[in-house]
């Protein structure tokens, strides 16, 4: 049996309000650009809740609480012997005022507008996962 070879952890979170809305990240970087959820690598020594609230914070200026795990999403870079698994949450309670970063432009949208703007290979499925018993 072939072995995994290196993975790499990381996290997103859908941040969504009553209204229908959710917080949503504009990517920059050529590696995955277009919308997609706030989020990034889980730090060595670092408890994957807490990074997933720092990165929040890093991201788009808000401080979660409770954020809820709702699943995961993977894929593999064979050629690299990588495989990335992305910890999936959700939140809907957060304080802080709003800003962007350098990783990208952040603002709340409706699923209805995505159609206007470029979306992360995947997103449509990250948000299918991360938004199942949500009314969006």
């Amino acid at each position: 049996m072939e072995k995994t070879g290196k993975i790499i952890l990381t996290n997103m979170c859908m941040l969504y309000r009553k209204d229908g809305s959710f917080l949503v990240e504009n990517r920059k970087k050529q590696d995955w650009p277009g919308l997609n959820f706030p989020g990034g690598h889980v730090e060595r020594n670092e408890s994957i809740p807490e990074s997933v609230i720092r990165e929040i914070r890093e991201e788009t200026g808000l401080t979660i609480r409770n954020p809820e795990f709702v699943s995961y999403y993977e894929w593999n870079v064979p050629e690299e012997g990588i495989r990335h698994l992305c910890l999936l949450f959700r939140a809907s309670e957060w304080e802080g005022e709003l800003h962007s970063s350098l990783e990208g432009e952040v603002f709340f949208v409706h699923k209805k507008d995505l159609a206007r703007y470029p979306l992360s290979t995947d997103f449509d499925k990250i948000l299918a996962i991360c938004s199942q018993g949500l009314t969006i």
